[in-house]
């Protein structure tokens, strides 16, 4: 996975390093007092912290790739803070692309542009072309730690208000539908949520209630279920509206490759989905026999499909989430729709994970949503962008809290961290929980790029 070879070159070259400090700390305590050299080190130590932490990818100078099959685009001239341009043309979603340069204060400090009141933030030392949505025309910008570099060119998306449509949410894991449209999906009449997996693995927490591993993992996913189960009904989806299948984490994948063979938990050894599907109130095809593999997941789907008829789905994006089982996930219920009677005329495409970058995205809480790095040419995109009010966000962060996944407390390195990013680099985090998804995932609109199909998922 593209990802984890990111992240191992990371950690090699953080070795790399840290044995250089090491040797020249060696070296430096026969020639300086020690006081100095400890100095030194805690110097060192707070600049990595503050500044050589994150796990952003690429070179900040490097310009994002987009193009757009918008409805119209225009040049847009900004100037003492004001953007000019001809608003005759309305739209239900913007983007606005824009070429930015760092100030040196912004190599320190994030840099960002405050577009009528909401916050757009960008990587340290930025120089590129960026792109940021807007539910509405930019009227005022204000450049901060940063300057604009040239001109700016507005795309307006004119599309379905698609809170008055059916939708069908597809959520590879539980958390994965709130993370990415609980404002969506609780504004929405006809709603369906499909999670496809118990979430049972990476359950050592549970380990320390004296359970053994494959028992802690069995008590995640049972939790976790109910989470996919019971949350939506905040976000005002009944139950029978919420539907849990019971597969496996991280065997999706493999499930694909061997559609008729049966992939149990990694971690549980559960062979059997049907436990995991106590709480659902419709029947599904696989109820059957309760074997996790690829075929029954097609068939669930299709039969979910036929029985709901959504007029758009919800679903992860193949392109920009790495997540195999999000990948995996899409792959899936596009395989469904080929076979099922019914068609979805809308799929909106989300990411609740990035290879490249996992700040995106980057800023605040309550911030707006700039588009993820993207350094290669595609299909041209259609952006779907659904504004949260302030009462929503609030409501979003408290469906969050409800997550036994992110529930879990910041290690002592993490809150360090913290602490350090808060004074030097000015960086904040939410009150409302210490998941970074707390930060990322709450913020004035939900993204997603629209599709009219899903036919190049493969």
């Amino acid at each position: 996975m593209k990802k984890q070879m990111l992240l191992r070159n990371y950690r090699r070259q953080k070795r790399l390093m840290l044995v250089a400090a090491l040797v020249l700390t060696s070296i430096s305590m026969v020639w300086l007092p020690i006081w100095l050299t400890a100095g030194g080190l805690v110097l060192f130590w707070l600049a990595h912290e503050a500044w050589l932490s994150d796990h952003v990818f690429y070179s900040a100078s490097a310009d994002y790739h987009y193009e757009f099959a918008s409805d119209w685009h225009r040049e847009v001239e900004f100037a003492n803070g004001i953007v000019a341009h001809d608003g005759s043309a309305p739209a239900n979603s913007y983007v606005l692309e824009i070429a930015l340069r760092s100030t040196l204060l912004g190599y320190f400090r994030d840099p960002r542009i405050v577009i009528d009141g909401v916050c757009f933030e960008f990587e340290r030392g930025t120089r590129g072309r960026r792109y940021v949505c807007l539910q509405t025309p930019p009227q005022q910008m204000k450049p901060v730690h940063c300057q604009i570099a040239g001109p700016l060119r507005l795309h307006g998306f004119q599309h379905k208000n698609f809170a008055t449509q059916r939708l069908l949410v597809i959520a590879p894991h539980a958390d994965d539908a709130e993370l990415a449209a609980f404002g969506l999906y609780s504004q929405t009449r006809e709603i369906m949520i499909v999670t496809l997996t118990q979430g049972e693995i990476e359950a050592e927490k549970y380990q320390r209630l004296g359970l053994s591993a494959a028992s802690a993992a069995a008590l995640k996913g049972r939790l976790r279920s109910w989470d996919s189960m019971a949350i939506p009904l905040w976000g005002n989806v009944a139950q029978e509206r919420c539907v849990q299948l019971g597969y496996c984490c991280m065997q999706l994948g493999p499930m694909r490759a061997n559609p008729n063979e049966g992939f149990p938990s990694l971690e549980s050894g559960a062979s059997d989905t049907r436990p995991a599907r106590i709480w659902n109130k419709i029947a599904l095809p696989s109820d059957r026999d309760g074997s996790p593999n690829w075929t029954n997941l097609v068939c669930d789907l299709r039969s979910l499909l036929e029985c709901f008829q959504p007029d758009a789905i919800i679903t992860p994006d193949p392109e920009l989430d790495p997540h195999p089982d999000h990948i995996a996930a899409t792959q899936a219920i596009a395989e469904a729709v080929k076979q099922a009677s019914h068609r979805p005329s809308s799929y909106l495409l989300y990411a609740n994970h990035l290879h490249n970058n996992d700040r995106w995205p980057m800023g605040p809480a309550g911030g707006g949503i700039g588009l993820p790095p993207r350094f290669v040419t595609g299909h041209p995109q259609r952006i779907y962008l659904h504004p949260l009010t302030p009462a929503q966000q609030l409501d979003k962060a408290m469906a969050l809290g409800m997550q036994h996944d992110l529930q879990e407390p910041l290690t002592l390195k993490k809150v360090a961290r913290r602490i350090v990013q808060r004074w030097l680099t000015g960086r904040e985090w939410p009150a409302t929980g210490s998941n970074e998804y707390f930060r990322k995932a709450v913020r004035s609109s939900e993204l997603f790029r629209l599709r009219t199909t899903l036919d190049d998922t493969e």
